[in-house]
């Protein structure tokens, strides 16, 4: 949720909207989209989030929980080539 609401805030500085603004767009609470962009928000119902993301002109898609997500194996891979390019400096 965290991650949505970061996507969010984003998106609405980069359109030039305040939080009011895109609360009354949205029809949700200052107070709701305040929470749900600094991550404080656990839950939000599915009408509230798209009405959100249509009034910045976003979509919700479903995909596969594991597209594009890394393995551990791959993650750990990735670590060690950070490292490497560390000592490199």
């Amino acid at each position: 949720m965290s991650s949505l609401g970061e996507q969010i805030a984003t998106k609405r500085k980069t359109l030039g909207l305040t939080q009011p603004m895109l609360a009354k767009k949205s029809r949700v609470g200052l107070s709701t989209l305040d929470a749900l962009e600094n991550g404080r928000l656990g839950e939000l119902g599915y009408s509230k989030i798209t009405n959100i993301l249509t009034a910045l002109g976003l979509e919700l898609k479903v995909q596969e929980a594991s597209a594009g997500r890394p393995t551990l194996e791959e993650l750990m891979e990735e670590g060690r080539d950070d490292q490497s390019l560390d000592r490199r400096r």
